[in-house]
């Protein structure tokens, strides 16, 4: 089976560990195709989506995952959303006047200072936030220091992006049932983190995820579940922009008219442009508008 827009989830019968291995390929470039920045820009983008369909996994409830990284380098903001349905998006925005040092391309030399949100967004609940400081060598490090502070569960990332396609891989520890006892327990969960760390950025990138696994875990017995597909899909709509004019007011909106003749509302994930002429504003407040 192809790896292209894959996840797979995982279990190691003997031992308390899940697992999840993805691959981006299709909706990895179509993201790429709205955000047009050198390529070891895009790769961290790349990393950041591969991160977000991971931990999109966990989620028991319709809803979205978001990461969104601010800092103080030459990219301000990065962002990638993943829905409970696979849907995958993402931005980058560099700083005004950004510049790239020959070589210098390090999570600090490209985001500085700053902050990884976690945001989990269901259709029904509340929303919850985490925050991170964008503090460690590697984004993968920056999510495993937030599962240990935030969520106190023992969890691994490995992530690998090129100009073509992503790949990433998740440990992560359960609540002890099959281990006899914590020392057994701890032993295996170092036993599969040993494992996975041999695993080379082109096993990531170029090899299935069955061949993979078995390469990474023949000592262990892995149980593999089936797959679900992943796709860029942007959740913009005409109908949610004309929500968003109608959330500033009609006062708000006929200043922006007087001001540039027509509303247009650019879309950042897809480029796509809605635009709202003085009839389209009068048939959403009134006939009366600019009169």
């Amino acid at each position: 089976m192809s790896n292209k827009d894959l996840l797979h989830r995982f279990i190691f019968d003997d031992c308390d560990i899940r697992g999840e291995i993805v691959s981006l390929e299709q909706s990895y470039q179509d993201v790429l195709a709205n955000n047009a920045y050198p390529d070891f820009v895009q790769q961290l983008l790349g990393e950041l989506l591969t991160a977000a369909a991971l931990l999109s996994s966990t989620l028991k409830f319709d809803g979205i995952m978001t990461l969104q990284a601010k800092g103080d380098g030459p990219i301000g903001l990065m962002m990638a959303e993943c829905t409970h349905h696979n849907a995958l998006r993402g931005i980058v925005r560099l700083a005004e006047n950004a510049e790239f040092k020959d070589g210098a391309h390090s999570l600090a030399d490209l985001m500085g200072q700053g902050v990884l949100t976690i945001t989990l967004d269901p259709t029904q609940g509340e929303r919850y936030q985490g925050v991170v400081p964008l503090e460690a060598d590697t984004l993968a490090e920056c999510l495993e220091h937030y599962f240990y502070q935030s969520e106190q569960l023992k969890t691994r990332l490995w992530l690998a992006a090129d100009s073509g396609r992503t790949g990433g891989l998740l440990l992560q520890a359960l609540p002890r049932q099959l281990a006899e006892t914590d020392e057994v327990n701890e032993d295996q969960w170092y036993t599969a983190v040993a494992l996975s760390e041999t695993v080379k950025r082109e096993e990531l990138l170029r090899v299935e995820h069955s061949e993979l696994l078995f390469r990474l875990f023949h000592e262990l017995s892995v149980r593999l579940f089936d797959p679900a597909y992943l796709e860029f899909s942007c959740r913009c709509s005409r109908q949610r922009s004309e929500d968003a004019l109608k959330s500033l007011g009609r006062d708000e909106v006929e200043s922006l008219l007087v001001e540039q003749g027509a509303i247009t509302i650019d879309c950042q994930f897809c480029n796509q442009v809605y635009s709202f002429s003085t009839a389209d504003v009068r048939a959403m407040f009134g006939q009366d508008t600019l009169h």
